[in-house]
């Protein structure tokens, strides 16, 4: 690596791990909101439609979240 492009990415590198860890951090809460959904259906199929709507509006202000974390951190 040349030393140019050492400077020109070292100011960047906090911004740079923040990112990845908002991306690990969203993709890990829409692992567990999903797998909360399933066991949620799996127990009381005739509620799946409530459970659903409930997931998706939360996993959607999760994304929010951390695409606005995403954008803030760059």
């Amino acid at each position: 690596m040349s030393l140019a492009l050492v400077q020109e990415v070292a100011p960047m590198f906090p911004n740079l791990v923040g990112a990845g860890l908002v991306v690990i951090g969203g993709g890990i809460g829409l692992g567990k909101i999903g797998g909360a959904a399933m066991e949620g259906i799996a127990r009381q199929p005739e509620a799946a439609g409530k459970i659903q709507t409930a997931m998706i509006i939360v996993a959607a202000l999760l994304e929010g979240l951390a695409f606005g974390a995403l954008i803030l951190g760059a």
